[in-house]
């Protein structure tokens, strides 16, 4: 062989070399970012190539594939009841992507989840059609009927959970929409998505874990029970030094109640729940401090994220209030702020003799042959107050219900507690306020159920906003289908 053959020879194999190593690390080290590569289409196209696996509510799915054979897909997603469902589910869209839990279960709802590898792998030696698997939720259907039907036309949130567990039974937020509507790529599901984030009400917002409030009166338990843990007070029925009118610290502002004729001036701890009194429990809360209050409010969750799996936004307890800050912040007012998910973890580790439990949205994972992959255990949180200062609070709450503010949750044959509040926002407090009411119901049977209801100011009078009379009927109404009243 000549001189130059044998260079071109070995250029040749040099590049046949340079080839092989260029493939193998394609498809050995780089296969992974590439097949998981936001732009590499071919994993939207897969998603719709074959039956995606559904998400279940009490036994039913309330997700399904819909065969469309089209030119890319050939399958689309729908829902069933979607709006009813949509803060569960979110979206799963040919040309919008995915959320909540059609977005963090894709794995398992496309079959793609490595732990499938065993079942997609007989699939396809028997030449099964590969299909996804299935997400057990634990939201209660009529629970989660009731809160909708309560909420209807008006804009807000509910939250029921299971204290035992921290299982969610319940997660409500309307206005809301049908994931349906632009489940495809074609100009109507265009139309219907810019229509939808054209919405000055937000539908497509989840109030229940992804808007925050000020959470008013509803507070006054997390400074109720800072009170018990710190000694200050013992018994709900120690009176307290509040005068009339309080006037907040280092300012000649007074804090005043809703009304004149309430029985607030040296009231009884349960006496201040009772009549929902600012004075009371802001001069707690300055008395206590910032730091002792905002320990006891962290304790129940505040400033701390929590994913359900769906990612809560943090509820907020200021650390640097002034003193006439920190009764305000003691009050709910100012700038204390809660998602309706954090009110019902405050109720529900009151109503769980003050263990907080982790709250979970998804009970099992299961193979379309409905083989478990995997199933939630329980996690507490924290132990948010003593069991001690817990039956304190089921007391008060008690009494709200019975005696106070909060008569409208009243079920016979069932132990209720609640808290109502009028929470007031907006500059110089000039919006229409909120209306909130966190309650816990006990059984016979030992069942229970947490509560957290909040509707915004809507189209109400300002004078027919609070929260007896607008939240605690949605409450109520949850409690009893979730308990059978």
């Amino acid at each position: 062989m000549n001189k130059p053959i044998r260079r071109v020879s070995i250029f040749c194999l040099v590049l046949i070399l340079a080839l092989m190593v260029r493939t193998n690390w394609v498809q050995g080290v780089q296969a992974n970012s590439l097949a998981n590569n936001s732009h590499n289409d071919r994993n939207k196209y897969d998603r719709y190539a074959y039956p995606r696996g559904n998400i279940i509510v009490g036994g039913d799915r309330v997700t399904s594939s819909d065969f469309v054979n089209g030119l890319r897909y050939k399958y689309k997603r729908s829902w069933v009841d979607g709006p009813l469902y949509a803060p569960v589910t979110g979206y799963s869209s040919q040309a919008f992507g995915s959320t909540q839990l059609e977005s963090l279960e894709d794995g398992i709802l496309a079959g793609t989840d490595d732990r499938l590898f065993f079942r997609n792998t007989l699939d396809m030696l028997t030449g099964k059609q590969k299909q996804g698997g299935d997400i057990v939720t634990t939201i209660n259907a009529k629970a989660q009927k009731a809160a909708f039907d309560g909420l209807g036309n008006k804009k807000g949130a509910v939250v029921a959970l299971d204290p035992r567990t921290g299982a969610i039974l319940a997660l409500v937020s309307t206005p809301s929409y049908d994931p349906g509507t632009f489940a495809g790529g074609g100009d109507a599901d265009t139309a219907a998505w810019e229509k939808l984030k054209a919405d000055t009400n937000q539908p497509m917002l989840n109030r229940a874990l992804r808007e925050t409030y000020p959470p008013g009166s509803t507070f006054k338990l997390v400074t109720a029970s800072a009170a018990f843990e710190n000694n200050v007070f013992q018994n709900i029925d120690d009176k307290t030094d509040t005068p009339s009118p309080y006037i907040l610290p280092g300012t000649r502002t007074e804090l005043k109640n809703e009304s004149d004729n309430e029985p607030c001036e040296g009231a009884t701890l349960k006496t201040g729940m009772d009549y929902s009194c600012n004075t009371v429990y802001g001069k707690i809360g300055a008395d206590l401090g910032k730091d002792k209050m905002r320990e006891q409010a962290e304790k129940f969750g505040f400033n701390k994220t929590v994913d359900t799996p769906i990612r809560a936004v943090q509820s907020f307890y200021p650390a640097n209030s002034t003193d006439d800050g920190t009764a305000l912040d003691s009050i709910g007012q100012h700038d204390t702020r809660a998602t309706p998910l954090q009110m019902a973890m405050v109720a529900s580790a009151i109503a769980n003799n003050g263990s907080l439990m982790q709250p979970y949205l998804v009970d099992q994972e299961r193979s379309a042959s409905l083989t478990t992959i995997s199933k939630h255990s329980d996690k507490q949180l924290s132990q948010a107050i003593s069991p001690a200062t817990a039956q304190k609070l089921q007391d008060m709450m008690v009494s709200v219900v019975e005696n106070g503010t909060g008569k409208n949750a009243k079920i016979p044959g069932l132990t209720v507690g609640g808290k109502t509040g009028t929470a007031q926002h907006g500059e110089d407090n000039n919006g229409l306020p909120f209306a909130w009411f966190v309650s816990y119901a006990k059984g016979a049977d030992n069942q229970s159920v947490a509560v957290a209801v909040v509707v915004e100011d809507g189209s109400n009078n300002r004078d027919g906003i609070s929260g007896g009379r607008l939240a605690a009927p949605i409450a109520k109404a949850v409690m009893q289908a979730t308990l059978g009243k």
